[in-house]
């Protein structure tokens, strides 16, 4: 089957009760067992440790990625600390990309330094680099890719080379790009980190998170600390996300023609001083982008001429764009990292990779492009 076929399709069956076409909504605590001795025959005790209407999600998402198996939790932080928990203790080493979401960040190096654990913030977009941070306590290697916000990409297929050869596992967080767009398992990948939050919900609904993982030995791992810490997703938030999923091609193909069109007027603008995109000829890492991934997102950020005041000008004047910090979502929305998704990265370390205060992170969404392209021509006749 086709992608857009096992995205509505894969983990959905009628009801057996009703014959609902929608998997319902199974709101509740706990299961009748028919005795002691068929304790789990019908699979679910207690909705902490698993629920009939996440693992539907579960196994949409694992056919997506084509994967093993999936866990999802009630938020992307939280699937990420499931795959640290999983892999890492007191005295390991981690090494994770330079360029990475704020939240991870702070996760690594305000939580986890504190009980021991050890990171390397590497450039993983050079092998040689990912190699020269390996330590004999290594345990991880995370990646993102396109990385939040700088969009600099990590070849997976070189990096999970280098892993296997040190039989490290190599976990990749996807959710920039989605399994539509790219599918890391497939070029050697170990595990996959979403935050469902993004393109998977797609409307600004929910909060959420899903790893899926290539063998049994990871799930089984990493769903031990889904369950030991309490952090599996709600049953209504993997309803909702499971609607939206359904849609998950069809939005992302529309909104990444968009932002095509968003960067080329961008780059074309007297006010602008520089923009990235993965689409644009002129984006440094194109042949790497075409060889790991189908398409080229709806994620951009540019600079205007003026630096960070006349940037924040810029988002204080826009009109159908709105100020906040997700992604991903059917409305456009436009972030200031520095105050916002990162502000919790310390300046120096946001100037050593790129993340200027002057960055603007443009979320492109599903509204017609003219209009997208107005407001920003507006706000920039502003600054």
């Amino acid at each position: 089957m086709g992608f857009t076929t096992k995205q509505i399709h894969a983990g959905v069956r009628p009801d057996p009760i009703t014959g609902s076409i929608v998997t319902p909504v199974y709101q509740t605590t706990t299961y009748v067992q028919e005795s002691v001795d068929q304790y789990l025959a019908k699979g679910y005790s207690y909705s902490r440790s698993a629920n009939p209407t996440v693992t539907a999600l579960e196994h949409k998402l694992t056919v997506l990625e084509n994967g093993h198996a999936c866990t999802c939790y009630s938020t992307g932080m939280a699937a990420i600390q499931a795959v640290l928990q999983a892999s890492l203790s007191a005295g390991d080493h981690a090494v994770i990309s330079d360029v990475a979401y704020g939240g991870t960040y702070r996760l690594c190096t305000k939580i986890y330094q504190r009980f021991g654990v050890e990171f390397t913030f590497a450039d993983t977009s050079n092998p040689s680099a990912v190699s020269a941070a390996l330590r004999d306590n290594t345990r991880l290697i995370l990646t993102e890719t396109p990385a939040n916000p700088t969009l600099k990409l990590t070849d997976i297929a070189a990096i999970s080379e280098i892993a296997t050869s040190k039989g490290i596992p190599h976990a990749v967080d996807n959710t920039f790009l989605t399994p539509y767009y790219q599918r890391p398992l497939e070029l050697g990948a170990d595990i996959v980190i979403h935050s469902t939050t993004k393109y998977f919900d797609g409307h600004n609904a929910t909060v959420g998170g899903a790893v899926v993982t290539k063998n049994a030995q990871w799930d089984d791992a990493i769903r031990f600390i889904q369950n030991a810490t309490g952090v599996i997703m709600s049953p209504w938030v993997a309803w909702l996300t499971m609607q939206g999923a359904k849609t998950l091609s069809v939005r992302m193909d529309r909104q990444s023609a968009n932002a095509m069109a968003v960067a080329k007027f961008l780059e074309s603008h007297s006010k602008v001083e520089r923009v990235c995109y993965p689409g644009l000829a002129s984006f440094s890492q194109r042949e790497l982008a075409r060889r790991q991934s189908s398409g080229s997102g709806a994620m951009l950020w540019f600079e205007v001429r003026g630096g960070a005041q006349a940037g924040k000008r810029l988002m204080d004047a826009v009109e159908l764009c709105s100020l906040a910090e997700n992604l991903g979502s059917v409305e456009t929305l436009i972030t200031h990292p520095v105050t916002m998704t990162h502000a919790d990265v310390e300046p120096e370390e946001r100037a050593r990779v790129g993340i200027t205060d002057g960055l603007v992170r443009l979320s492109v969404g599903l509204e017609d492009e003219q209009d997208i392209i107005d407001d920003l021509s507006q706000a920039l006749e502003l600054v």
